[in-house]
């Protein structure tokens, strides 16, 4: 058992769900926009005055106001979101650094119905953990043309995924609802993209399939399984509505990284390259 408190995380999500979605008038909600600027520190270049929003949510799922360039080689991937990235490395004995000094396991995150030869391609390979903090665009996209055959929403707690928290939970990020994808490239090397729910993120949306839900009543896994959803890189995944994680696996000898950890990255910088089979 946690030494922590396990409070009611997902009821506080979704009422703060409730305030964040109700327009309020104009003269309240610029008020509200406002602040929320100013206490987080948003950056606006990229998109509409925080006043033009009717709503918090829709000013945290805001949409950028032109398209981001990025490097179009079809063996490069981009980064999926701006974020800041708190851990990356090689993943060893299933096992990966939620933040320095504290794992989690890669198995237990991605829940029941990966298959065991899937997860255990991915031993020696690369992870990277993406931050995304209450400031940052939450919507997601397509590091890379890339094909879906699986998805699974796994319920759980809405901790905070601060670096506070991160210290204090050893395996947080299995702990927290979370979506896992299953995903390959056009050469068909696995990764996998982990969604990671958190406190305020009252929910996690996917342009491809509009059926998950997540923040729901409801203990038990699920599964969904594709045959022909592919994606464009770039192309806009989905989105989170306040901050959170999302966590990349790529199995082993197929994904050489040019990043590193404790930098922010922005959607479209480039973080690596697919290694081709030799």
């Amino acid at each position: 058992m946690h030494r922590y408190p396990i409070f009611k995380t997902s009821i506080l999500s979704r009422l703060f769900g409730l305030f964040a979605s109700h327009p309020f008038s104009l003269s309240i909600q610029s008020v509200i926009n406002a602040l929320y600027v100013n206490i987080t520190g948003v950056l606006l270049t990229d998109f509409h005055p925080a006043n033009t929003y009717p709503t918090l949510n829709a000013l945290f799922t805001r949409k950028l106001l032109h398209p981001r360039q990025f490097n179009n080689d079809p063996s490069v991937f981009i980064s999926p979101c701006d974020s800041f990235i708190s851990a990356s490395g090689s993943i060893e004995k299933e096992s990966a650094l939620q933040i320095k000094g504290h794992t989690y396991g890669v198995s237990k995150l991605l829940g029941d119905y990966c298959s065991l030869r899937s997860k255990q391609k991915l031993e020696g390979g690369v992870y990277i953990n993406f931050y995304l903090s209450p400031k940052d665009y939450h919507r997601y996209h397509a590091p890379i043309d890339m094909r879906i055959v699986k998805a699974v929403h796994i319920p759980g707690k809405l901790y905070p995924v601060n670096f506070t928290w991160l210290r204090k939970i050893e395996g947080l990020f299995c702990e927290n609802e979370r979506v896992v994808l299953e995903c390959y490239t056009q050469e068909n090397r696995l990764f996998y993209m982990v969604f990671v729910g958190a406190l305020n993120v009252g929910k996690m949306g996917f342009t491809f399939d509009k059926t998950i839900q997540t923040n729901v009543k409801s203990t038990l896994q699920q599964c969904y399984m594709y045959r022909d959803v592919h994606l464009k890189k770039g192309e806009e995944l989905g989105l989170f509505e306040m901050g959170s994680t999302i966590v990349m696996f790529f199995e082993k000898e197929s994904f050489k990284t040019q990043v590193s950890h404790d930098i922010s990255i922005r959607f479209g910088d480039v973080l690596g390259e697919v290694l081709t089979h030799s």
